[in-house]
């Protein structure tokens, strides 16, 4: 076992404390760094950081990035969900780690959406009948796999099967 586990700390951002969400930060007890490119291997990544060693991917609905001594996570609803995940990614990490001679490591992200690409297929009439208060911020929530196509209704057919098309081509890790 690589990790033996960590101590915990859940805070609002500073710059909206109003926000309803939580963010975690763990600080691992042991270094995980050498398990990084295994992890990537296995959660698929969609960015890799040779230094300092990391790792982002989306899981559960979450962007988390595993470093070399340190976990955050974004946007959990409570502790437990906080839990959960680290339980979750502690056992990913030691996986990995026992697992490494039969997976081959990857030091690279995966390709990810581009928030302009899907900007310029978008009505671009901030019309907020999405929930969102401009289309530049739809087009960011639909290259993190947030919001898609069909969650815009004034954009027109041709370019929300472009979208869709476009979309489709990148994986999400959900």
């Amino acid at each position: 076992m690589l990790l033996s586990g960590y101590s915990k700390e859940l805070f609002r951002p500073e710059c909206n404390p109003s926000f309803e969400s939580v963010h975690c930060r763990a600080v691992l007890n042991e270094d995980v760094s050498q398990a990084l490119p295994y992890l990537n291997a296995v959660l698929g990544g969609f960015r890799y950081f040779a230094e300092p060693p990391a790792v982002m991917f989306r899981a559960h609905g979450k962007i988390i990035k595993v470093g070399a001594r340190e976990i955050a996570v974004n946007a959990l609803a409570d502790e437990d969900e906080a839990d959960r995940i680290l339980a979750w990614l502690m056992r990913e990490i030691n996986e990995a780690w026992e697992n490494r001679r039969n997976i081959s490591p990857k030091y690279d992200g995966i390709e990810t959406p581009q928030v302009f690409a899907i900007f310029k297929l978008l009505p671009r009439t901030n019309c907020r009948k999405c929930g969102l208060p401009t289309c530049l911020v739809f087009a960011a929530r639909a290259a993190e796999g947030v919001k898609g196509a069909a969650d815009c209704p004034e954009i027109s057919p041709e370019n929300g099967e472009k979208l869709a098309a476009y979309l489709s081509g990148f994986d999400f890790g959900d």
